[in-house]
Formats: C-alpha cells, structure tokens, sequence
C-alpha cells in the first residue's frame, strides 16, 4: 500500500482511467474491484489523488471504452456474423440481428441504463447501440446516469468502508456469479429458440 500511494499521482490517475476503460471492452477485466479500490484510495491518509479526480478517471475511462465500442459496433458485429465459431452464424442471421436491433430501439433507455450494472451487458449494448444507430449524444447522456449510479455506488462505498473495501469486492462476486447466471439462461433460452425455429423451418 505504501508503494501504491508513492507512485506520481498521474500515474495512478492513468491506470484507473484506462481500468474503466480496459473493462468496457475487456469484460473479464476486474474493472468494478479496481473502482472500489480507488475510492478506498482517494480517502486513504497521505493519497495523492483526491476522490474528486478518482471520479473524474472513472468517468472518462467508462465513457471513452463505451464510446469505442459504439463507434466500432458496426464492424465488430460484422466480424462476428462472418467468423466460423460455432453458433454464431445462427445468431448473427440477417432475420435474428433485425429483430434484436428493432427490440434495442424499443427499449434503449432502460437498455443502457442498465447496462453498466453488468461487466458482460454493458460490452454488447455499447455494440448494439452503435449498429442501431442511435444519437450518440442521447446515448452519451444515459451512459453518464448509468455510470453515476453504479460507479457512484463502488467509489462510495469503498471510500466509506475503508481497510474494509475487500468486503465489498465479495459482494460483488456474489453478485456477478448471479448476474451470470441469469444471463447464461437467458442465452440458453435464446439459442433454444433460435433451434427451434430453424428445426420448423426445415420440417
């Protein structure tokens, strides 16, 4: 720890906005630990960053990664409808991809809003996002209230909790292993209906 707080203040400034930025398009990147770290930090006796520039790194990292992924979403799904891993031709099909970026228009606002609670949703909605088309400053604005109450909620928390912020980084486990869950059956749901559809067609 004392070596951490020895380090020039540009230099930890940097790493905790390219962590932010490293876990937008990086999702196993253990970006949310790294957050929590850095508001235990900024409170730490003798920091060299205040918390207000620990916020100021979290923000623009998170924005920069999202905005990444928005302007490249086009292509990085191209890719991925073209490539030869298996399921992904079923799920990237002119009529799937339609119909997912019409469901997205419907519900972008919740969509992004919630999207930053969850390392895996926010990736793919950045990239939705930008295939959908949406206003760059909308999204921009949604992303910021979503970065606000997540974030917010980590920095805080390990600002207040101190030589304790560990603690709060074993809720988080627990939390991602639930969210995880849940998604892996949503995708299972998914994949299955993407089958069956296929199989009635064929019969």
């Amino acid at each position: 720890m004392t070596r951490i707080l020895e380090l020039p203040p540009l230099v930890l400034w940097a790493f905790f906005c390219f962590s932010n930025f490293l876990e937008n398009v990086f999702p196993p990147w253990p970006g949310d630990t790294v957050t929590v770290f850095s508001g235990f930090l900024s409170s730490s006796p003798g920091s060299p960053l205040s918390f207000l520039s620990v916020v100021m790194a979290t923000y623009l990292g998170n924005l920069l990664g999202a905005l990444v992924m928005y302007f490249f979403g086009e292509k990085f799904l191209i890719f991925l409808k073209r490539s030869r891993f298996p399921f992904l031709s079923a799920l990237y099909e002119e009529e799937n991809l339609h119909k997912t970026l019409e469901w997205f228009r419907r519900h972008e606002i919740v969509v992004v809003l919630l999207s930053r609670f969850s390392a895996g949703i926010r990736f793919f909605v950045s990239i939705v996002a930008g295939m959908s088309k949406m206003n760059v400053i909308k999204f921009v604005v949604l992303y910021t209230i979503a970065i606000s109450l997540w974030c917010g909620l980590l920095l805080l928390g390990g600002s207040v909790m101190g030589t304790h912020w560990n603690q709060i980084v074993v809720m988080l486990s627990y939390y991602n292993r639930a969210i995880g869950f849940l998604l892996l059956c949503l995708f299972l749901y998914f994949l299955y209906q993407i089958m069956k559809k296929r199989n009635t067609k064929l019969t």
